[in-house]
């Protein structure tokens, strides 16, 4: 999938936080300085009622309108200083004007204008500056959350490539290595960073890695190899980012020209996605992050005992999966099974319903606690989908969604083809299409690439709430269990 650009005042909404601070200080200092203290106390209801709340809403206005926080994290201390300015200039004369229509101008002394304009150009200046450092240290102490970047270029270019990248503070990329399509030198370090790939293992690589975006910048002669990367990149549902020296001849669809770095690239994705659609969706999962975490300490009261004394041992189940673009992750699940499940499976393999052993499903599994008979309380916690409660821990940090695809283990991440990694460009989901449209049922894995290729190309949230609502009810009915 792909993020439509994101307005710059929501990019930089920390920014806009910080300005209506100084904005309000600001204010409320000239008040003070021209009223005295003891005529602001009195007077401090009526401030918050009307002035006060009208600089927020000219604030937010000015910021949308005039987008100030463009490109804010590049800027020098002049660029800065005469955009604080021209901000202060734009927000305190529609507050006079504001005033003056609503026939409430005379209310304060132009004294006070005067100091406000004045307060706000110094405090904003100053706390953007300060802010400016607290992010970019952040930022270079990696403690963000990290796009994987990959490089495709030649050995020549490299250089230029991986400095213009670097050198764009504004992205979070995290160059995780290069793919040379003129040479062999995979293994070894260019310019600090791992050559992974060559032009005949760049596809592979790609499918088995973590990859969230890749840039292609190569000579012409490359252009059949510029092609099949793109084609296969969107297959996969990987983000490509190809330097506009020329347009390519693609069977891709979607596309967007950017700025990356120095670089004009041409963007080719699976999905449009809005930043207002992603707000809301991730709003929604940390709301049913917190409500389900909840209802996972009631449940774990009366879970924990049973699970204990039939099997002791943790109660909790830890296990790597793979999520969004090959990022791996640790998944949480109440323990339904035997301490030693996973060095059984492979002894089961044979009894495994799904085809081609994509996924691993197979009837009165001996490996489930008590399941022998396909009764016990392992049995139980998973009919009623119990042991997935605890997955609410990984939406709440990040790892998952409430509604995607099913995070694939890692054994079942190496089988996966080209157009079985689309199904991995969102994050997994507690629950999706295939677990509401005969979850244990379906033993077929290309339906189940299929319908989860079907919710990425038609994503929409209102689709995310039906989708919910179905798994409620296929929960109470017990239909089966993912």
């Amino acid at each position: 999938m792909y993020r439509e650009n994101v307005p710059s005042w929501l990019k930089r909404f920390d920014f806009l936080i910080i300005d209506m601070f100084a904005l309000e200080l600001s204010f409320l200092i000239a008040y003070i300085l021209r009223q005295g203290i003891w005529e602001f106390g009195a007077a401090l209801p009526k401030l918050y009622n009307s002035t006060v709340i009208a600089l927020m809403v000219i604030s937010v206005l000015e910021s949308v309108f005039v987008q100030s926080y463009h490109n804010i994290l590049k800027r020098g201390q002049y660029d800065e200083f005469r955009s604080v300015f021209k901000r202060a200039t734009y927000i305190v004369t529609m507050l006079i004007v504001y005033l003056y229509l609503t026939k409430r101008a005379e209310e304060f002394s132009r004294i006070i204008y005067i100091i406000t304009w004045e307060l706000t150009v110094i405090l904003t200046y100053l706390f953007r500056q300060f802010w400016k450092i607290v992010v970019n240290k952040t930022m270079e102490s990696k403690k963000l959350p990290r796009t994987s970047f990959i490089i495709i270029t030649t050995a020549d270019k490299v250089a230029n490539v991986i400095a213009s990248v670097k050198s764009d503070v504004t992205t979070n990329y995290k160059i995780n290595g290069i793919i040379l399509a003129d040479k062999k030198l995979t293994g070894k370090k260019l310019h600090g960073l791992d050559v992974v790939a060559d032009q005949e293992s760049a596809m592979d690589y790609l499918c088995r890695n973590w990859v969230d975006e890749v840039f292609i910048g190569v000579p012409e002669e490359y252009s059949d190899f510029e092609n099949a990367i793109v084609d296969d990149c969107v297959v996969m549902g990987i983000i490509v980012h190809k330097y506009l020296a020329k347009e390519l001849k693609t069977k891709s669809g979607i596309r967007f020209v950017q700025k990356i770095g120095n670089y004009t690239v041409l963007t080719y994705g699976v999905k449009v996605v809005t930043a207002r659609q992603m707000i809301i969706k991730r709003l929604m999962d940390i709301m049913g992050g917190i409500v389900g975490l909840i209802c996972t300490g009631i449940i774990f009261v009366f879970v924990a005992p049973a699970i204990y004394i039939k099997s002791p041992g943790p109660i909790f189940f830890k296990q790597w999966r793979v999520g969004r673009n090959g990022k791996k992750f640790q998944i949480y699940k109440f323990r339904s099974m035997y301490m030693d499940a996973e060095e059984r499976k492979a002894e089961l393999m044979a009894r495994n319903k799904v085809k081609d052993g994509m996924m691993f499903k197979i009837e009165n599994d001996p490996r489930i606690i008590g399941g022998e008979n396909g009764k016990g309380i392992g049995n139980f916690i998973r009919n009623t989908s119990l042991d997935e409660f605890p997955q609410f821990l990984n939406v709440l940090k990040g790892d998952m969604s409430l509604v995607g695809t099913r995070p694939p283990t890692l054994d079942e991440w190496k089988k996966y083809k080209l157009h079985h990694r689309k199904r991995m460009a969102i994050k997994p989901g507690l629950t999706g299409m295939w677990q509401v449209s005969g979850r244990s049922d379906i033993t077929d894995f290309e339906e189940v690439v299929r319908l989860d290729t079907e919710y990425i190309n038609n994503w929409c949230l209102s689709n995310d709430i039906k989708i919910l609502l179905k798994t409620v009810m296929v929960v109470l009915f017990r239909k089966g269990a993912s």
